[in-house]
């Protein structure tokens, strides 16, 4: 496993940040990790790439403990940080081969410099001081350094945080390039981003996981299942459907669409196809409304 995750806590005095939390990630997985504010996320991140040390159980990346091997996990991780700690006095040149320097690149960090940079989208602004740079710019200098040196594993908190629209794109399609060969962790409170980059996620909420699943299985599990989403082929009498059995109320959604609050969930698709035969009109779809990631996300962690 890339990251292993084991009955990890974190306690501030008599605060549990964590709480006994476990997960495991593998190569090639990107993971949205989220949370509300607080949750825990951030820590949970900053021990892993040995930040911040865990007052209980163990965090492994690459097989290394992080408490026992740290200067071998940092070597495999690629850390961009909530708050994005750059040197506004430097270049961004002048900073990425500051950051190659700790890494030890040797002879081919100035190759490696020039590919992050293209690849970061950087290029138009390498020539200036980092200060003088827009967020959604810093924010790419930080993407830069986290991949300088090609880690195994990269940990990205809020990575798209400042980013205008078009940047948020090119962002979320090198996360998913990049996803196809290594293992990244993913900080976000944008659910949008989530859907669009994760192939899983893990929802920690006052410092205890409280789902850890595909984004579609957690959006099926989070269905209402006394609220059917059906659709007819032709225009359907209101009256003659609020009047089934096993319907409490129907509500038109506009072209032959229905939401219908039912009174028995297992009931009425029999007693719906029964009513649709003697109406002479043919049932198009028909199925348990599903909840956004959004609404599973704030009924996990209300």
């Amino acid at each position: 496993m890339s990251i292993k995750v084991s009955s990890l806590s974190k306690l501030y005095d008599t605060q549990k940040a964590v709480d006994n939390i476990s997960f495991e990630l593998k190569k090639g997985e990107i993971v949205g990790f989220l949370g509300p504010n607080g949750a825990g996320k951030s820590t949970t991140m900053k021990i892993i790439t040995g930040y911040l040390p865990a007052s209980g159980g163990k965090a492994e990346v690459c097989g290394f403990d992080v408490a026992e091997k740290p200067m071998e996990v940092r070597s495999r991780v690629g850390y961009l940080p909530e708050a994005n700690p750059l040197y506004y006095d430097m270049y961004v040149r002048e900073y990425l081969e500051f950051t190659a320097g700790i890494h030890k690149l040797g002879k081919g960090a100035k190759q490696r410099i020039e590919e992050m940079i293209e690849m970061t989208g950087l290029s138009k602004e390498a020539h200036k001081k980092i200060g003088a740079l827009s967020k959604g710019y810093k924010q790419r200098v930080g993407l830069a350094q986290a991949m300088l040196h090609d880690p195994e594993v990269l940990i990205l908190d809020e990575p798209t945080t400042g980013l205008d629209p078009n940047q948020i794109l090119e962002i979320r399609d090198l996360i998913r390039k990049i996803g196809a060969e290594k293992t990244v962790l993913l900080s976000t409170h944008i659910m949008q981003e989530v859907q669009a980059m994760c192939s899983r996620v893990i929802i920690i909420n006052n410092g205890q996981i409280v789902a850890d699943d595909s984004i579609e299985n957690l959006r099926e599990a989070g269905a209402q299942q006394d609220v059917m989403m059906v659709s007819f082929d032709k225009a359907v009498d209101a009256k003659l459907l609020k009047q089934l059995k096993n319907v409490a109320s129907a509500e038109s959604v506009g072209d032959n669409k229905w939401k219908l609050v039912s009174k028995s969930a297992e009931e009425l698709p029999r007693e719906l196809m029964q009513w649709a035969l003697d109406q002479h009109v043919n049932i198009t779809s028909m199925q348990a409304e599903v909840n956004s990631l959004e609404d599973v996300f704030r009924k996990l962690t209300k």
